[in-house]
């Protein structure tokens, strides 16, 4: 495996105003509604449905039958994933188009348009305009879980590149844990407020759009895409903090001659180049993993196992609070130790440690019956997987999938990523329940399959990509891929070596091509 060059460098610049500002309000109008949608339907899930009953009967002056209620709640709920599986579809071709960041603003009109259809359904007496609602912030969460990891990816320096990333994954669980909050009754979650719980999706799409315009552009995409080189080096200058750049620039040229014969992939050509085959198996494999490893199930069996404990029915949700806690917390630790530990042990971790959990989870359960102290340690379980989703399976596949593919593949990659993880998350929702009332207690088991087989499969194949190039990364994959070797990093050491002239051109690069 190759080690990192030049990260002495690199790792002593500090983190900038502008790097952090972007990472931050590119993930509050992006990530943070994602992870506010997921949580957010809970508190007024009973006054929607009354809601939809009244409407009904209002309508066509008859009850709402109890078969046609479930459908349309199920609906409801369900339609999200299938509008994130349409964002993830168009994602590539508006990201070609407009860019990272302006892929970002462009998605935050879908955020408003849902958030007016959503608050003001109850009062046009219109459940279809809930629906739609969800269905429009569905595709608007599928085009933010792509765009926004491979701006961050891109507009950050490889030595800090993960703790960035992780911004992604520390927004979702602020937004989960900031749906539960205003979801409780003293708050938005009361018969006559649950409408504002939506309304509150504009605003953090509103504080993106007034704000994100004032930082730069991913300097990579207006480099190798735009062949704006002047942009591209103010852009560097600003998020990194300093004038010259030129070492930023070279590298990132290197990328492109290395890829200059290429246009931007297309996500049939991805799935048939072979030179990035088990990047995208790796993909596939972590982003399946993502969605099947059980998190989703967790909040199944959260309330039913308070209830067993003894704990009164109104305190449900404020004990309920302490999974969304955990969730945050333990996200900004990962965000943290990224850079020190490595992105592969914290998702071997990560997996490793849910199935420790899901099967101690397993058998407490089946003795929560006869055991008057049981559901206090199913729900400690609880909150101990839900920590080990959150250390590194909660938002590193999202950082790979920028990680190990260079600028050409890079959007068809997020395409297909995206496409698995909503596939899955559709999938989960369809077919747990079935499982849950076949297997019972033993559901968690087949979660413990699936996360042992995706630790095992990262143990050996994935290779570690903390503090290395994207060069450097799909070298890694060079011999497993069984495509020809280049001498290690003669490209990329040749390029570095070049100073530029007093134009910031790099000098000769004709010469250098000739050399290699």
């Amino acid at each position: 495996m190759d080690k990192p060059r030049d990260s002495g460098k690199t790792s002593g610049q500090p983190i900038t105003a502008c790097l952090l500002g972007a990472a931050f309000f590119g993930s509050l109008g992006s990530s943070f509604i994602y992870g506010y949608n997921l949580s957010v339907v809970n508190a007024p899930a009973l006054y929607i449905k009354a809601f939809y009953n009244t409407t009904w009967n209002e309508r066509y002056g008859q009850l709402l039958a109890v078969e046609t209620a479930t459908l349309l709640w199920s609906v409801t709920v369900s339609i999200f994933s299938i509008g994130g599986l349409l964002g993830a579809l168009s994602v590539s071709i508006i990201l070609k188009v407009l860019g990272r960041k302006g892929t970002l603003l462009l998605n935050n009109s879908l955020a408003l348009i849902a958030a007016l259809l959503l608050t003001l359904g109850e009062r046009a007496k219109s459940f279809e305009m809930l629906i739609i609602g969800r269905l429009i912030i569905g595709v608007d969460s599928g085009i933010a879980l792509s765009a926004l990891p491979m701006y961050l990816g891109e507009i950050t320096p490889r030595h800090i590149r993960g703790s960035i990333g992780q911004f992604n994954s520390i927004l979702i669980c602020l937004g989960v844990f900031t749906g539960q909050v205003l979801g409780l009754p003293e708050l938005l979650g009361q018969e006559s407020r649950w409408g504002y719980l939506f309304a509150f999706l504009a605003l953090p799409a509103l504080l993106q759009l007034c704000v994100l315009p004032f930082f730069p552009e991913s300097p990579r995409y207006l480099l190798i895409e735009r062949k704006d080189e002047a942009r591209a080096e103010k852009a560097f200058q600003r998020f990194l903090g300093k004038k010259d750049v030129s070492q930023e620039l070279q590298e990132v040229h290197a990328e492109a001659r290395a890829q200059e014969n290429q246009q931007t992939a297309s996500m049939l050509q991805l799935l048939r180049s072979p030179a990035v085959r088990w990047q995208l198996i790796t993909i596939i494999t972590t982003m399946a993993c993502y969605q099947l490893c059980g998190l989703n199930a967790i909040w199944y069996y959260t309330s039913g196992i308070l209830r067993e404990a003894g704990f009164a029915e109104n305190l449900l949700p404020y004990i309920t609070l302490s999974t969304g806690g955990i969730e945050t917390l333990a996200a900004i630790t990962s965000g943290l130790v990224i850079e020190r530990i490595g992105r592969k042990p914290l998702l071997i971790f990560g997996f490793s440690a849910m199935a420790v959990f899901f099967s101690l989870l397993t058998v407490f359960l089946n003795f929560q019956d006869s055991v008057s102290w049981m559901p206090y340690l199913s729900f400690i379980c609880i909150l101990a997987v839900i920590a080990s989703f959150c250390s590194g399976p909660g938002g590193i596949p999202f950082i790979l999938t920028g990680e190990l593919f260079e600028q050409s593949y890079r959007p068809a990659a997020f395409m297909i990523a995206g496409i698995v993880n909503w596939l899955c998350n559709f999938a989960v929702g369809l077919l747990f329940p079935i499982i849950q009332e076949k297997l019972q207690s033993f559901t968690f088991l087949v979660f413990v399959v699936v996360c042992v087989l995706g630790s095992i499969y990262l143990y050996v194949v994935l290779p570690e990509t903390k503090n290395k190039t994207f060069i450097d990364i799909s070298q890694s994959f060079a011999k497993i891929n069984k495509i020809p070797v280049p001498s290690p990093g003669c490209e990329m050491e040749m390029v570095l070596s070049c100073k530029p002239d007093i134009n910031g051109k790099v000098q000769d690069l004709t010469k250098m091509e000739i050399s290699l």
